[in-house]
Formats: C-alpha cells, structure tokens, sequence
C-alpha cells in the first residue's frame, strides 16, 4: 500500500504542477485561471487532452506545438518533474498526514512563486497576501482549536506556538526591510514580503536555513553571471526567485534539519 500510494501522490504532483504551469503563465497576464480553456500561445489553437498529458505530452512533442510547432517553454517539463518530486519527497518523508499535505501545498506555492519571478521579475501581492494569510490561519488552528496536533512531534515549527510563527515571520520582514531601504535597487519590496511569508511557513529555526540556502544559491548564480556575461551587458538577477527555494528545502528535510540543530545544544 504504501509503494502504491507513493506512486499516486508523486503522479498527483504531476498533475498539479500542470497547473501550477497554468498560473505562472496566467497570474502576471491578470488571466482567469479556470475561465480561459486551454490554447497555445503563439497560434491559439486550443489544446487537446493528448497535448496536455503532464511529462509525456512535451516529451512526445518533442517541446513544440503540435499545430504550429512553436517552442514550449522548457519550464512547463521543469515544473511538472519538480512538483512531482515535491510529492514524491513530502510523502516520503511524513507519510499519509496533515504534515504531508501542508508541506506538498507550500512547496506548489514557492514554486509558483519562483518561476514567475524568474521570468517577469515579479513577486505578486496577489499570492504573497492570500497565502500568508493561510499561513497564519494554519498556525492559529495548530494552536488554538483544543485536539488539533497538525505537526506531531515537530518541535521547532512555528504551529506550535502561534506568536512564535508571527514573529518569526515579522523580524525577518523588518530586516529585510531595511535592507531594501538601505540599498535601494538591490531587493525590491516584492522580495521583503516573500520572506514574511517563509518566516510565516517556516518559523524558528528552519526560517534561518530557508535564508542561508536561498542566500547561498542565489550568490552562486550572481557570481556565474557576474562571470559570465559579456561587457555591458547587464543581468537582472530575480533573488527572490532563489529566496523561494530555501522552504522547499527546508521543509521537506525538516525533521532532519531540528535534529542536526539539536546536537549543538
């Protein structure tokens, strides 16, 4: 049962990362995400079922349309193996729980979060707000609804402790925020509200990892480009985009992560 359960929750997060590729396209165009069918971009012919089919559709495809042979974003593969991934790993790793759930759900919503950043340099209110919102509700109900234990065992995350995740996530907006207002240019406030969201989601002390490895990668890359790119020319670096990949990290080798914390203490 739980081979076969893998193998459902990683072809589910298949298929939801086919939509998380719905709302990278859309939510900077301002498009419906459920009133709009389906169509390619370039021709706007609308996609059949057997254009759609997550993995194996681009695979057979070869990555062009199939009507006027217009290029597919690479993403779209990306994003459905990753959130496949996601799953795969979330489910591995906490099993058939409320934890799995949120933790598969959060890692969807960086995801988003970071391709779009990636390829319009925007973080949108339009998802920071809403799911901060959510985050706060999950810490809430965590904490204050009697019986409610919706990560067992976990001992440093947020949900145990409501105004633990809040100002987890407060702090961290603070001082990002006078980053931004020091060095105007070099973070926008798109990316001050990101990391209150990964404060929100990721508390104490996995809010410090999420930093240091989207702090890390994001460096790398700066470093490569900075190398890399010709003279005068000028590479937009989108951080948040590698801010956003330190909670996926972080949350899916939490329990990992507290006990290699612990040893120190």
């Amino acid at each position: 049962m739980t081979i076969a359960l893998t193998i459902l929750f990683t072809l589910a997060g298949i298929a939801i990362g086919s939509f998380l590729n719905v709302c990278i396209d859309r939510l900077p165009q301002h498009k419906s995400l459920i009133n709009v069918s389906s169509h390619c971009d370039s021709c706007q012919q609308p996609l059949q079922w057997i254009d759609m089919i997550p993995i194996l559709s681009y695979l057979l495809l070869r990555g062009r349309c199939r009507h006027c042979r217009a290029r597919i974003p690479l993403r779209v593969l990306f994003v459905e193996v990753i959130s496949g991934l996601v799953f795969f790993l979330s489910y591995w790793q906490y099993g058939l729980t409320a934890w799995f759930g949120i933790t598969a759900f959060w890692c969807c919503v960086f995801l988003v979060v970071i391709f779009i950043d990636w390829e319009h340099q925007l973080i949108l209110n339009k998802i920071t707000y809403p799911a901060a919102a959510i985050a706060l509700i999950i810490l809430a109900v965590n904490s204050f609804v009697p019986g409610a234990d919706l990560f067992p065992g976990r001992t440093f995350y947020p949900a145990n402790g409501f105004y633990s995740g809040l100002i987890s996530g407060v702090v961290i907006l603070l001082f990002f925020f006078l980053i931004a207002i020091i060095r105007p240019g070099g973070m926008g406030m798109g990316d001050v509200k990101l990391v209150a969201l990964i404060g929100f989601v990721s508390g104490f002390p996995l809010v410090v990892f999420s930093m240091i490895i989207g702090i890390v990668i994001g460096g790398i890359v700066a470093i490569y480009l900075l190398a890399t790119r010709k003279k005068g020319r000028k590479d937009v670096i989108p951080y948040g985009a590698f801010l956003g990949i330190g909670p996926i990290i972080a949350l899916i080798f939490d329990p990992h992560i507290v006990n290699w914390y612990l040893k120190f203490f």
